[in-house]
């Protein structure tokens, strides 16, 4: 994935194990809120909304009232155990993909 964040607008675009998506949100560097919504080319969008730290961006995700979650996105080359580390403090969706 590659995500730009350019005088607080955010965008970018990749593919992840349900397919490709682009990105298209706001980042506020005084407050360090971010929100972003990820659009599967074709099929659903997810919300996401978080916070920016040392550690990454850290927040939760909402496909539509009642499936959310949790998620990190951590700096490239933070290791392996980062990810451990973030999947036992943070809910992580088993399927993303929407009810049908």
């Amino acid at each position: 994935m590659s995500m730009l964040a350019c005088e607080g607008a955010v965008s970018g675009a990749g593919t992840d194990p349900v397919g490709p998506f682009m990105i298209l949100g706001r980042y506020d560097p005084e407050s360090n809120e971010v929100h972003w919504t990820k659009s599967y080319l074709g099929a659903h969008s997810v919300f996401y909304k978080g916070c920016r730290d040392n550690r990454g961006i850290w927040g939760t995700w909402e496909i539509h009232p009642g499936l959310t979650g949790g998620f990190h996105i951590w700096p490239k080359g933070q290791g392996e155990g980062a990810v451990e580390h973030a999947e036992a403090d943070v809910d992580v969706p088993v399927d993303v993909r929407p009810p049908t």
